[in-house]
């Protein structure tokens, strides 16, 4: 796998979270699913910022995740106010990993790694990273 090495964080996004009743779980803490959305919710904005993916759709792909892995520091809480960062820590020819950090203040919360790829929309396989992801790791423009 060709690994892409850079000094800076590519496609790093700093995204505002919210807590709301629903997400408390029993125990009064944020609920380990509503992390999951929230790493969707951030990843959305990526693509919306630098890959939009109705673009990519319409070009007959789309990313996909193959995992998703959560360890959690802290706990959040209702009316907590925890803020996500989130970037591609690594990208070859066929996955990406995506790193992403979720803060309460100054205090690091979750720490959650994703692997993805990109599959053709028509027969759902995967294929190689596309050259518009490239383009725009490559530029630095993120």
């Amino acid at each position: 796998m060709q690994e892409v090495q850079t000094k800076t964080r590519p496609f790093e996004l700093e995204v505002a979270l919210s807590v709301q009743t629903y997400d408390i779980d029993f125990a009064g803490i944020v609920s380990n699913i509503v992390y999951v959305r929230w790493l969707e919710d951030m990843r959305l904005k990526i693509m919306e910022k630098y890959l939009p993916l109705d673009r990519m759709m319409a070009n007959g792909y789309c990313p996909t995740l193959a995992s998703t892995q959560i360890e959690y520091k802290k706990a959040l809480r209702l009316f907590d106010r925890p803020v996500g960062k989130i970037w591609i820590s690594d990208a070859g020819r066929l996955r990406f990993t995506l790193q992403a950090e979720i803060y309460h203040g100054d205090r690091l919360a979750t720490i959650a790694t994703q692997i993805c790829f990109f599959v053709n929309t028509e027969n759902m396989r995967p294929l190689a990273i596309p050259e518009e992801f490239w383009a725009v790791y490559r530029a630095g423009n993120c």
